[in-house]
């Protein structure tokens, strides 16, 4: 479980060749068909820097700037090529099972009053809650998924796999602001400061 919670922080939690661009100015990033909004990365990291100004955050290691950018962009995409690997080989999540999970998540952190801190903690937007849950269970039975076909790989690297060929078919493209998509890796590569890398 741990595991996969790392899996989707890393590449979920939160993704190319640099392209010249998305399909639309208004992209920050598209996955085969699907496109992801700048609206809607732009709401996800407005709203984890507000929800920080609602707690307590000493001692807590919190991404800011353009690498709070950088995970948004990797959580939405990453969670769209889950969506995408799931559907290929019909794997189903039902709104009962992110019900249950919530529940489960909300008995282990000591109840609802404390998700807010929890959320932060995690660098999840509120909003994004429910799509990270969704996300997790989708990585946990295309874990099991892998297992019954002979996976015995228990560091998530069959997963990873799995990202890294949906990413190369899907041809992922991240709005150059954000960064790059590594087809290899099946993450996103933070934009380098020319300025700040040493000839």
């Amino acid at each position: 479980m741990n595991n996969v919670k790392k899996i989707v922080a890393v590449l979920g939690a939160g993704l190319l060749i640099l392209v010249t661009g998305c399909s639309s100015s208004n992209s920050a990033a598209t996955v085969g068909k699907t496109e992801i909004p700048l609206k809607t990365l732009q709401g996800s990291v407005s709203e984890i820097i507000k929800e920080r100004n609602k707690v307590e955050t000493t001692g807590l290691t919190l991404a800011t700037g353009s690498e709070l950018n950088v995970n948004a962009v990797r959580f939405h995409v990453i969670s769209v090529l889950f969506d995408d690997i799931a559907e290929k080989i019909n794997v189903k999540i039902t709104d009962a099972d992110i019900a249950a999970r919530r529940a489960d998540i909300i008995l282990q952190i000591g109840g609802e009053d404390r998700l807010a801190f929890s959320l932060v903690g995690a660098q999840i937007a509120p909003r994004d809650f429910q799509r990270y849950i969704r996300t997790v269970l989708l990585a946990e039975k295309l874990g099991e998924a892998l297992k019954a076909s002979g996976d015995t790989s228990t560091d998530g690297s069959g997963i990873q796999k799995l990202i890294v060929g949906m990413g190369k078919e899907e041809k992922v493209k991240i709005n150059p602001r954000y960064g790059v998509w590594n087809f290899e890796t099946g993450n996103v590569d933070p934009v380098v400061d020319n300025a700040a890398v040493k000839k």
